[in-house]
């Protein structure tokens, strides 16, 4: 498990994988200010679900690398021949994909609040709002990444797949930023975070079986 972990890291790593979501979901950050205009105010109370949105489009990026590539050199195949749980597997992609985006985006996440002139406190939720909501992200992404892993146009598709399903992470991550409100909010993205979690490397481990017939 800890070797699938690292081999995948190094790899997400080495391809750039990391620097370019991040460089996504900056670019996504600093384009909305341009769009506004420089009304501060108006920023700070949108900022947090901008940058919740940056970080929902930053991690469609890498979708369609996280399978496919791996199911067409037969690497599941091996994988099964020698015993191991193709949802063990799919989790330890899961874990090694969450490492690869989930801190440096948090990180980003400090200058992106600069760039929408985020109080510290609001920060801090989001801060806390994404340490729980990208595990669900991650979890997301590897099992739409085996659904439409050997599909023709698959990477046309992700989105369409993808983005549905990551409208509840989206809608808590943007709720958990109010001050009034927002306990209920992080209660409720990292229920949905867990399901993904626990869910969705099953979901993966079918889709990759049916992939390898």
């Amino acid at each position: 498990m800890i070797a699938l972990i690292r081999r995948d890291l190094r790899r997400n790593v080495s391809s750039g994988g990391a620097t370019l979501v991040v460089a996504f979901f900056l670019l996504v950050a600093t384009l909305f200010p341009f769009a506004i205009g420089p009304d501060a105010t108006l920023l700070a109370r949108i900022g947090g679900g901008v940058i919740w949105t940056a970080a929902l489009l930053a991690a469609l990026l890498p979708v369609e690398r996280l399978i496919g590539p791996d199911l067409d050199a037969g690497v599941f195949d091996q994988l099964a021949v020698r015993g191991l749980s193709m949802a063990a597997v799919a989790l330890a992609k899961t874990i090694a994909h969450w490492l690869s985006f989930g801190p440096p985006l948090m990180l980003a996440a400090v200058i992106a609040a600069g760039l929408l002139d985020l109080s510290g406190g609001t920060l801090l939720r989001v801060e806390i709002g994404l340490a729980i909501g990208t595990p669900g992200l991650a979890a997301l992404a590897v099992a739409t990444s085996a659904l439409v892993a050997g599909v023709r146009g698959g990477g046309a598709v992700t989105g369409l797949v993808m983005l549905p399903l990551a409208v509840p992470l989206l809608i808590f991550g943007a709720g958990s930023l109010d001050p009034a409100g927002g306990a209920g909010a992080v209660k409720l993205l990292a229920a949905v975070s867990l399901v993904l979690v626990t869910g969705a490397p099953f979901l993966a481990s079918a889709a990759i079986r049916a992939g390898m017939e």
